[in-house]
Formats: structure tokens, C-alpha cells, sequence
């Protein structure tokens, strides 16, 4: 792994994949270290010809924190205002960060993927800097439509209920967080408990910054609404959601399908607000479909 400056800041990235293949960029969700890209996940990304980068998000990860101690309801109180909240950063400079990484290692254009909020940051990357984009897979993500049927309450506590800090009872903080998985998880497609307690441990490991999380949770309620330009994508775009999903309602996945001009949807019966590995390779079928049709236009 390595560090690139960008937009000022620094940012953690890894790359694998041969150079002479297709770039494609991945953007992970709200709080998530690049790592939830799990490498078997990205094995099969290689395997189908894709030069893979994933990185942190500023906040998270390795990459830079922010110093600011967010306050979301005087966030949403400003929205509701119609005033520009008072936040380190919004959405379009978390896109900025995922173009700057491009330019740091010389590519042009990629296929760009993103989960959550990293579909929500993909969508930006498309709509603001489309010479740099081949295609867009959008996977569990939403429009910021404010009619748009609300998280269910427990999964809404996934995001707003602060885990135990594990420097202080690593159990309980597992705990938490596989009880969390299982309140947004696909139902279709259980996770291997044991696989995912091993997981969170190296992550927190690695990094345990929750006011970042928090910081990223602000920068998605500033920014707001971004219908408007996502009717400005013009890559080949394949929207990805599960029907029963409990924390990003199946109407975001649609509602981002109907805004985007041109784009697929795929409703995943049984997929949930996760990304398992039952569904793996229908995950890589539809990134690589879009690919392909990217190169039909080219």
C-alpha cells in the first residue's frame, strides 16, 4: 500500500492488477477502511481483467483525519434553514479525493465502482469529472431524495449508535458490530460470523477513528439532493440494489436508475446493506458488464 497527496491531504490506496488492464476504481461506504474490499473479491476483479484500486477514504482508514468535533443536528438544523452547514467537507470533496488519486498515478479514465456512500461519491466522480470516467456501477447507494422511503429504525441505529470503544472492551465492541451485520445483512446470503469477528478485529486494528465516521455521516447530510446532477451522467451506468435492504430503502436504488440517463438496475432478491460473498460474482458480472459496454461506445 501508499500514500498520495491529494487536494492537500493524504490518502491511502492500493493497487493490484497488471498495468495494461482496465483501471477500475472502488469506493467504499460510510466509515469503511479499503479493506472491506476483501481480497478475494478483488482476486476476482483481477482474474476478470480489471487493474484494481482501492482506497481509504479521507477520515477512515489510513488516509487523514479531520480535527473537527461534528454536530449533526445543527447540520441538518442548517439544511432545514436552506443555509450551508458548518462541515469540514461534503460529498463533492470526497469525489475530488477519488479523482486525485487517478491523476497521482497517471490514469486517465477508469471504471469507477462505489457502495453506499462510496456510490454516492461515485456518482459525483461521474457527474463532475465524466473525462476521467468510463462507466459507473452504483451498488446499494440512493439519490439524497429527501421523499424517499426512510431506513428502517434499526438500521438507522447501526449508523447513529456508537459501538463500544474496543481500547476499552474489544469484546463488546465485536459484539456490537456483529449484531449490527445482522440488522442490515442480507438474509439471502448469512455472513460466516467467525470470518467476519476476524475481520472487524484487523480493521480496528488498523484504525478505530469514530468521529471520522461521524464526520463522513455530516458530509452526507450537507450535501443533500443530488438528482439534479446525476441527470449529468453521461458514462454507462448499472445500478445494483438489494430488495431488502434495511438501511438504503430498494427506492434509492431505483430512484438512482430513473435519474441517471441510460442506466440498468438489478434488484437483488434476499441482498441486504452488505456486500457477502455469495454474491461476488454477480457483483463482478455487472462491473465488467458495463465495462463492456463502455467499450461498444468508445
Amino acid at each position: 500500500m501508499a500514500q498520495a497527496q491529494v487536494n492537500g491531504i493524504s490518502i491511502e490506496y492500493d493497487v493490484q492488477g497488471a498495468e495494461n488492464t482496465d483501471p477500475l476504481l472502488l469506493i467504499m461506504g460510510l466509515g469503511g477502511q479499503l479493506t472491506r474490499w476483501a481480497q478475494p473479491l478483488m482476486d476476482k476483479f483481477v482474474a476478470r481483467g480489471f487493474r484494481t484500486i482501492r482506497f481509504d477514504n479521507r477520515d477512515v482508514g489510513l488516509s487523514e483525519k479531520f480535527a473537527a468535533v461534528p454536530n449533526l443536528q445543527e447540520v441538518i438544523a442548517a439544511r432545514m434553514r436552506g443555509e450551508r452547514p458548518n462541515v469540514p467537507y461534503v460529498l463533492e470533496d470526497m469525489a475530488a479525493d477519488a479523482v486525485g488519486v487517478l491523476d497521482h498515478l497517471g490514469i486517465a479514465r477508469a471504471h469507477v465502482c462505489g457502495v453506499s456512500m462510496g456510490g454516492m461519491i461515485g456518482q459525483l466522480v461521474a457527474a463532475d469529472y465524466p473525462d476521467h470516467v468510463l462507466s459507473l456501477t452504483s451498488i446499494m447507494s440512493t439519490t439524497g431524495n429527501p421523499t424517499l422511503t426512510p431506513a428502517k429504525p434499526e438500521a438507522m441505529a447501526v449508523v447513529m449508535t456508537p459501538a463500544p470503544n474496543p481500547n476499552v472492551d474489544e469484546q463488546a465492541y465485536l459484539d456490537q458490530m456483529v449484531k449490527n451485520a445482522h440488522a442490515i445483512g442480507s438474509p439471502k446470503y448469512p455472513f460466516d460470523e467467525a470470518v467476519l469477528r476476524q475481520r472487524l478485529l484487523a480493521d480496528v486494528k488498523r484504525c478505530y477513528e469514530p468521529l471520522g465516521v461521524a464526520r463522513q455521516i455530516c458530509a452526507v447530510t450537507a450535501t443533500g439532493d443530488r438528482r439534479a446532477k446525476l441527470a449529468k451522467i453521461t458514462a454507462p451506468t448499472t445500478v445494483v440494489h438489494g430488495t431488502d435492504d434495511p438501511l438504503v430503502p430498494v427506492d434509492g436504488g431505483r430512484d438512482t436508475a430513473a435519474c441517471i440517463p441510460g442506466a440498468e438496475l438489478i434488484l437483488v432478491e434476499g441482498m441486504g446493506h452488505d456486500i457477502p460473498p455469495g454474491l461476488y460474482d454477480l457483483f463482478v458480472d455487472a462491473i465488467a458488464k458495463t465495462a463492456a459496454r463502455a467499450k461498444l461506445l468508445a
